[in-house]
Order: C-alpha cells, then sequence, then structure tokens
C-alpha cells in the first residue's frame, strides 16, 4: 500500500520533469527516397565531414548508398559505421564515438531503426564529452554541453519515433537496460523516407504500427496539460494510424500510406517527449524484459486490456479521439483495427508465478509516466490475470 501511495503522490511528477528538459525542433523533409536529401542539408549546413550511421541489414540491403551518393555529390566527406548489429551497449557506443573522432566528423546520419538513431544520440553526446568512459554517461538525466553534435535522423521503420524523442534506451556491461535522457540533445533534422518501409516484413510494419499507435494514445491520455499543438499530434497520429495501418499492409508500395505511417510515428516521438507513456507501456517494457519478447508484440498483447481497465476513468478523452478520428467507438475502432492487420492474436508468454515480479517490475516502470490512472497492486494483478497462460 505504501508504495501505491506514492506511486500515486508522484504520478505528475515525471511530467513536469520532461517539460523542463529542452526539445529539438528540427526540420522535416519527407518523400518516397527523400534520404538523397541528406548532401544538400550536409552543404546547407557548412559541413565537411559526418559520419553516417546504420545497421548491417540495411548496409547489406545498400540503403545507404543514397545516402552517401548524395554526399559524394556535393562534395561533402564522410565514413560509414554500420557495427549496430543489437541493440545500443557501451561498446557499440564507444566504437562510433571513436570513428567520429577520427575522423573529425561534424555531424551525424542516422539511417536506421530505434537501435541505431538510441546508439547515434549517445554517439553525438559522448563525442562532446570524450574524457569519459561510455559507462559514465549512462545517467538517467545527461546534460550535454553545448549540445550534442548535430543529428539529421533518417528512419527506417514506422514505429518507434526515436528520431525526436529526447531518450535513448541503453543496455549497460552486464546486458540491463536503461534510459537515458539527454539534455541538449541536437536534432536538426529528420528525413521521412517512405521507400526505406516499402521492404520491410509484413510482421514488423504491424508491430511498429501498433507500438507508434500506443505512443499516441497515451500521450492523449497522459495526466499532463500538453498545449494545443502537441495534444493535435498526437490525436492526429492515432487517425493516420487507424486508417493507413491496414492500406499498408494491403498495399505496401502505397507510398502515401507509408509516409502517413511515418508522420504517424513521428508524432508519436512528439507525444513521448511532451506527454509521457502510460501502463501499456510499463505493462510492455516488464513482459518483454522478463520473457525476451519484441516490443511491439508485448504492446499488441497489453494494449487493449490497459485501455478497457482505465475505460471509465478516460472515457472522455476515448470520446475526443472517436470524435477525431470520425468513429462512433474507440475502442471498438481499435480492435477492429488490431483483428485486421492480425495483432489479436499475440500468444502471451505470462504464467502465473511470475506474478509477483511482474507486479514489482511494472509498478517501477510506472514511475517514469503520469498515466491518468495510478494502478494498485491489486489492479495490476488483475489486468494480468486477463493474459496469464492457464
Amino acid at each position: 500500500m505504501e508504495t501505491y501511495i506514492f506511486r500515486k503522490t508522484i504520478h505528475r511528477l515525471p511530467g513536469k520533469v520532461i517539460h523542463a528538459v529542452p526539445l529539438p525542433e528540427p526540420e522535416v523533409r519527407e518523400g518516397h527516397s527523400a534520404r538523397r536529401e541528406a548532401g544538400t542539408i550536409c552543404r546547407d549546413c557548412g559541413y565537411q565531414q559526418v559520419l553516417v550511421v546504420t545497421d548491417t541489414t540495411l548496409r547489406s540491403m545498400g540503403y545507404d548508398q543514397a545516402v552517401t551518393a548524395s554526399l559524394e555529390a556535393t562534395g561533402i566527406g564522410y565514413s560509414v559505421f554500420s557495427d549496430i548489429h543489437s541493440e545500443p551497449n557501451p561498446a557499440i557506443i564507444e566504437a562510433g564515438r571513436r570513428q567520429a573522432l577520427d575522423t573529425h566528423a561534424e555531424a551525424i546520419i542516422a539511417l536506421g531503426g530505434g537501435s541505431v538513431m538510441d546508439s547515434c544520440k549517445m554517439i553525438a553526446a559522448g563525442v562532446k564529452m570524450p574524457h569519459l568512459p561510455v559507462e559514465a554517461l549512462l545517467l538517467k538525466f545527461l546534460p550535454v554541453p553545448g549540445k550534442t553534435l548535430p543529428l539529421i535522423m533518417v528512419p527506417s521503420t514506422a514505429g518507434t519515433g526515436a528520431e525526436i524523442t529526447v531518450g535513448a534506451v541503453v543496455s549497460n556491461d552486464k546486458g540491463a537496460k536503461g534510459s537515458t535522457v539527454l539534455i541538449g540533445l541536437n536534432v536538426t533534422h529528420v528525413i521521412l523516407d517512405s521507400e526505406l518501409t516499402i521492404r520491410a516484413p509484413r510482421t514488423v510494419t504491424a508491430a511498429c504500427g501498433m507500438d507508434a499507435l500506443s505512443h499516441c494514445i497515451e500521450g492523449v491520455l497522459g495526466d499532463v496539460k500538453p498545449d494545443e499543438e502537441n495534444m493535435k499530434m498526437s490525436l492526429e497520429g492515432v487517425k493516420l494510424i487507424l486508417k493507413n495501418l491496414p492500406k499498408v499492409l494491403k498495399e505496401p508500395e502505397n507510398t502515401e500510406a507509408r509516409l502517413a505511417m511515418c508522420r504517424a510515428a513521428m508524432y508519436g516521438g512528439n507525444a513521448i517527449n511532451t506527454q509521457l507513456a502510460g501502463y501499456v507501456h510499463a505493462f510492455a517494457h516488464s513482459i518483454g524484459s522478463l520473457y525476451h519478447m519484441p516490443h511491439g508484440q508485448a504492446i499488441s498483447l497489453m494494449l487493449m486490456p490497459v485501455l478497457e481497465f482505465q475505460k471509465e476513468a478516460c472515457k472522455d478523452k476515448y470520446a475526443m479521439m472517436a470524435d477525431y478520428c470520425g468513429v462512433k467507438d474507440f475502442l471498438q475502432a481499435v480492435r477492429d483495427l488490431m483483428h485486421e492487420v492480425g495483432m489479436d492474436q499475440i500468444a502471451s508468454p505470462v504464467r502465473a508465478c511470475d506474478h509477483e515480479a511482474l507486479i514489482h517490475m511494472i509498478a517501477a516502470d510506472s514511475i517514469n509516466y503520469s498515466a491518468p490512472v495510478t494502478f494498485s497492486n491489486k489492479d495490476i494483478r488483475h489486468v494480468l490475470e486477463q493474459i496469464t497462460l492457464l
């Protein structure tokens, strides 16, 4: 009971803290093959040498070549760091920082998903503090003197919103994940390129879409006071996903729908920055960690149980989302979407014997958010029972 009272007492504090963190205000370019504008952006910014960071998969597919060709065409020197084959960890960050320092990079172009972009955030911060070991940078809040190295973000998936979030999820040397909020993150440009998402497997597209949807929904529901523009971005993100996620699965090469999903994912990233997440993420993070379940699947597993549990407290905002999206019943619209994209049949790994551990993990993770309802341990157990293996 004491921990519940503590969580309820401080539940608005994370929203106040995050509003004190300066947020990036990048210029956004979008279009099919828009990454080919990277060279022009760098030239206009006056950069002479940049570091292109991507992962082994995108490098093998040749998706970085459009970026490097644009740099060559505009006379920008570059080197490529593509040793990202897993989630960010100190070894990856140190290797990237060393290459950035050795090549005198003036900016970083991040081409990839959340792991690449989070790695680049930490590399860009680490370059400004070369005397510190990477482990010393893994703080809850990391102030960066004079801002990080400039970042040009080119997301290859439409899900995490990491292109604009001030946080970076990094594993320490022992493999434990933690989130670092960078104070002074300098994302100058975001390039939304629909071509990068076209060849993504159907299951990845669906899972990423559900992740983005959860960010936007929880942005609307958060117990914070966003300004009108930020609330509208979250609402628009929900609307875009309800309309376009089924479309991109039926028509994989529909570039307009792909761009709409990219835009929605970015709006979801904005929601994380300004309105935070909620219990969908607290449950998903904990279940994902305990059972090594992919994040998008864990989000899909938990979205409806959490939304249903808090529907009485959130009925006005559910009605607002229904009205904005032009649907009669918001919860039913989400159910219909999940069924249409095949994310309503996620197998639950949760076992009754793990409830106590999960309750502790979920309660601890929830302290990072300003959720509309504070779940008691009994509430958390009730939701877990709905998804527990018999």
